[in-house]
């Protein structure tokens, strides 16, 4: 399995409180015991709100868990050409733009993005409720590759979702907890039929905020919905669009 979303809080390394939120520590070794029977040999660590624009956590975190994982950071605004490539070089392959926890200024976006897909190939990703994607209708035209956090978050949102799946967006599999989705199975399944290069599964470890955790069920639902792609959706879909293969 390849955990397309794992969050790592190292408690070595200084956080930034968020609406009055900070978590409990997340590290490598809690991490390898919650998904240990699970077949997990590579996954990305994605940076949450909680965790800045300092990256020196996820460097530190790509080194320990060695190959096959890669990392998804957010930048500073001043952030350089060669911060870009110093995190490519330590393995990150993601920028990430969370517009649930933050004020994101668009235009800002768009030249980030752009930036760091020019430099190094990195395409973004987004934490959104997908009822807002219509709206970020001319951000996306403008992207060359994007993804998608949590099944776009809301059931509201899938008719806008489905529509970027139809045009080559990748959807993450992932916080099932999280999202305010009618039926997992059903979104799971529409998007698949879509698209079945596009889902990718990933725990959400550890799941804070979060109404559950992931749990071994969470798989089961998967494996109903995409059949005999099931191998793809946990692992050869993310670690193509990672760049592992």
């Amino acid at each position: 399995m390849f955990d397309a979303h794992v969050h790592i809080i190292d408690p070595r390394f200084p956080l930034v409180e968020n609406d009055g939120y900070l978590p409990e520590p997340f590290t490598i070794a809690d991490y390898r015991k919650r998904v240990d029977g699970f077949g997990v040999d590579g996954g990305a660590v994605v940076t949450a709100s909680y965790q800045g624009t300092d990256q020196a956590y996820l460097v530190a975190a790509l080194q320990e868990l060695g190959p096959g994982w890669v990392g998804v950071t957010q930048l500073a605004e001043d952030a350089t050409d060669e911060d870009i490539v110093a995190l490519d070089k330590a393995g990150v392959r993601a920028l990430r733009f969370n517009l649930r926890r933050s004020a994101t200024d668009l235009k800002l976006l768009a030249t980030q993005a752009q930036r760091a897909w020019d430099l190094v190939g990195w395409h973004a990703e987004f934490y959104v409720d997908a009822a807002l994607l219509l709206s970020l209708e001319p951000v996306f035209k403008k992207l060359p590759a994007v993804s998608i956090d949590h099944l776009g978050m809301s059931t509201r949102g899938l008719p806008y979702l489905l529509n970027l799946v139809d045009r080559g967006v990748k959807v993450k599999a992932t916080g099932f907890g999280r999202a305010t989705i009618d039926d997992v199975g059903d979104a799971l399944r529409r998007i698949h039929a879509v698209n079945p290069e596009s889902l990718m599964f990933g725990t959400d470890l550890p799941g804070t905020r979060a109404r559950r955790a992931f749990e071994a069920a969470d798989l089961d639902i998967v494996a109903d919905a995409v059949g005999d792609d099931l191998e793809a959706v946990l692992g050869g879909n993310a670690r193509a669009w990672y760049r592992l293969t």
